[in-house]
């Protein structure tokens, strides 16, 4: 199993070229499969009068309310996008965008894009949704905000557009910035695919590592996690974000998760532990003296570490059977 990682640099690169390509390079080194970014024109996503969210307002605190004035400064040039691309094939890493209006859209898709990631905000976006679906790439849409019924509607355009089920991934997501751990409801992710019969991830906006790690465990095929070179920069998203050391923890974890959930799920001894069944297990010794013909009695028998003798569970039939030679205190008992 390969869980796929995406580090989610977002808008984090605060419209600063060379900090959007730290960002790749962070990406890169931790192990990451994709570093993504956003693609958008403020002007096509969001009207002049529209405010922050309040975990927007609290992150950035310079007095202006304004989502249009904040996303103007966050766009991404067209032109950084092949830049950004050509860097990424360079550190290893592969590149990402979410696209948020229809240029975008295509945009994305004339560059290669290999699937297209929905973000919650455009889930209940019919025209979106057909418009993406009709592209005929995977799809991996999150879910923040909305319900069962919203997902399943979701589904549904999608499919009738032109994306197999089985091309669709759904992340469970919190949109909240940071996510408080008792709103995370990770149980929702099984719900989510038991009912809608879709592959599963999980879209991660919590302080931390242990949430993406804990949903690995319990069957996610995609991560996605915000990541920032420092989280004291001024920005929307930075608070919510992992520092490189801690991007670097989650990816670790979660690879070495997906070894230890790798098993054939059949409880036998691993070759690793084999070895040890000798030095850990104990077996049936003399407790004293044992002359040969004497009779084996609970009283001159115990049960010691280590060796390779007779197992404990076989106590009932060594009981009463006479000692073959004599045995010295602490010698592994023998039958035959």
């Amino acid at each position: 199993m390969h869980t796929l990682i995406i580090a989610e640099a977002g808008v984090n690169h605060n419209g600063d070229f060379e900090l959007a390509k730290k960002l790749i390079s962070v990406a890169a080194e931790a192990g990451a499969d994709f570093v993504k970014f956003q693609t958008f024109k403020a002007d096509k996503i969001v009207n002049k009068t529209a405010k922050k969210a309040d975990y927007q307002q609290q992150n950035i605190n310079d007095g202006d309310d304004s989502q249009y004035a904040m996303l103007k400064q966050l766009e991404m040039p067209e032109e950084w996008h092949i830049k950004l691309i050509r860097y990424a094939d360079e550190c290893g890493i592969q590149f990402l965008s979410t696209g948020f209006d229809h240029e975008s859209i295509d945009f994305l898709d004339q560059l290669g894009s290999p699937f297209f990631k929905i973000p919650s905000g455009e889930i209940t976006n019919k025209p979106y949704l057909r418009h993406i679906a009709q592209k005929s790439k995977p799809v991996i849409l999150s879910t923040g905000m909305a319900n069962i019924n919203e997902i399943k509607a979701a589904l549904e355009v999608l499919t009738e557009n032109g994306v197999p089920k089985q091309n669709i991934t759904i992340l469970h997501c919190n949109t909240e910035y940071p996510t408080p751990m008792e709103d995370v409801n990770l149980k929702a992710m099984n719900s989510i695919g038991n009912l809608l019969k879709v592959k599963i991830g999980y879209s991660d906006h919590t302080q931390g590592i242990e949430v993406p790690i804990a949903a690995v465990a319990l069957g996610a095929t995609v991560i996605e996690k915000h990541f920032t070179l420092n989280r004291n920069l001024p920005g929307p998203d930075h608070k919510a974000s992992l520092e490189p050391d801690e991007l670097n923890a989650m990816v670790r974890a979660i690879r070495n998760i997906e070894k230890a959930i790798s098993g054939s799920g059949i409880k036998t001894p691993s070759p690793s532990e084999q070895k040890n069944i000798v030095v850990a297990r104990k077996y049936i010794v003399a407790a004293k003296p044992i002359r040969k013909g004497e009779l084996f009695t609970e009283e001159n028998l115990t049960v010691k570490r280590s060796g390779n003798g007779i197992n404990p569970m076989l106590w009932d039939d060594v009981i009463g059977q006479k000692a073959i030679r004599d045995f010295k205190p602490d010698d592994l008992i023998e039958i035959y």
